[in-house]
């Protein structure tokens, strides 16, 4: 909904700014040639023209603004087509997302015993501290993924994992909880780590600004798609949304070839970081194509999740990728180095979700597709904790 503020006057359609993947782009919209990357070239969709100055507030209104429709069919038709999206966004700044990086570079940097303070099992490891060498990625626990990973072309395959990640990661819940949910261990309290004083300030600061820009892509893919412009956000509202930076010791763990995060999809719906001072994340299309990632700066990168694949019967399929360390992280690593920057490459990484006592079944026109019965109703807190139980985060096993 549009407030009291939103402008009357007609929205300016931006530019498509079309970038080569692995290639910076500086804002000023400016292309920078491809060196020895692949020509592949995903949108960058800018929200500025639709969000209010002074209130910050996204408005989306298609009745008064009809070619606003033909952005919204280009999200919904490249979410489709790549699983992939940039976004800029005016209220996610580079200084914003320093000052987060900052602070956890410093709580990453902290010993395991005192990280480990902060882990919770018996909640599946969704609140708090989810320690490395804990997940098994998917394409290791689901064996049929792996055996097609392999039948790739040997230049789009994934470096094969062979055991868990290394990946760190602190879950921190954003937005208002349930009153009342069969999933508590989903969408339980906060867990702030001792000496960090301005930890909660800093996590909803920049969790709800990353979580307004995945909103404002939900309501622009749901009317690209046929559906209300609510279909999406109207099952997100109570969502257990995660800020879940991800960190990775560089310092310990640089070597070429090492895998961070294996080759695997999201659980939840859409996926949403800024960039990381670290390169190394690798997505795949649709086609199968494997491509380096490089977010441009001001931007963020938004990747489809299995809970959006579940809601268009597979019109969006959950998008694959992993994080590895690649040649050109060993570069970036010696830069950090000899400027006496950290070594943990942090992701600014927010999981939007659909709400747990949800139930997640094709939507609209999609359950008229042919994959429709692939997709059958499930509360979307119970399709979440059988993925745990497959990635090995629900010790348990129990779906309640």
């Amino acid at each position: 909904m549009c407030g009291q503020n939103c402008k009357e006057s007609p929205i300016i359609i931006p530019k498509y700014l079309y970038v080569l993947v692995s290639t910076p782009l500086y804002i000023g919209c400016s292309l920078h040639s491809a060196i020895d990357q692949a020509m592949d070239r995903i949108p960058v969709i800018d929200l500025t023209p639709y969000v209010e100055a002074a209130s910050g507030e996204f408005c989306l209104d298609r009745v008064q603004n009809p070619e606003l429709e033909k952005v919204c069919l280009e999200v919904s038709r490249i979410l489709a087509e790549t699983g992939a999206l940039l976004v800029k966004d005016p209220r996610c700044s580079a200084e914003d997302d320093d000052q987060f990086i900052s602070m956890m570079e410093k709580y990453f940097e902290m010993p395991d015993e005192f990280k480990l303070l902060q882990a919770r099992p018996h909640q599946h490891y969704q609140n708090g501290a989810t320690p490395g060498g804990l997940e098994v990625p998917r394409s290791v626990a689901v064996p049929d993924m792996l055996k097609k990973a392999r039948e790739l072309p040997k230049e789009h395959q994934p470096l094969i994992p062979t055991g868990a990640d290394l990946k760190w990661r602190y879950m921190w819940r954003i937005g208002p909880r349930p009153s009342v949910t069969r999933f508590q261990d989903l969408n339980s309290d906060h867990i702030i780590p001792e000496g960090f004083p301005d930890w909660e300030e800093t996590m909803n600061s920049w969790g709800y600004k990353l979580l307004s820009a995945v909103e404002a892509i939900a309501e622009m893919a749901a009317v690209g798609f046929g559906l209300p412009k609510d279909a999406f956000t109207n099952l997100m509202k109570n969502g257990p949304h995660l800020l879940s930076p991800t960190g990775g010791d560089l310092g310990s763990h640089g070597k070429e070839g090492t895998v961070f995060a294996g080759y695997h999809y999201d659980l939840n719906f859409l996926t949403i970081h800024y960039r990381s001072k670290f390169p190394g994340l690798y997505i795949w299309l649709r086609n199968g194509e494997k491509v380096e990632v490089k977010v441009p700066e001001g931007c963020l990168l938004i990747q489809t999740g299995k809970q959006l694949e579940w809601v268009t019967a597979g019109e969006c399929m959950a998008g694959l990728h992993e994080v590895v360390v690649t040649k050109r992280t060993i570069e970036a690593i010696k830069e950090a180095s000899k400027a006496n920057r950290s070594l943990w490459r942090i992701s600014s990484t927010l999981f939007s979700a659909v709400a747990s006592d949800a139930v997640m079944k094709p939507l609209g026109h999609f359950a008229k597709s042919p994959l429709a019965h692939e997709y059958p109703p499930v509360y979307a807190g119970e399709y979440y904790q059988k993925e745990l139980v497959v990635i090995k985060l629900n010790e348990n096993g129990k779906e309640h």
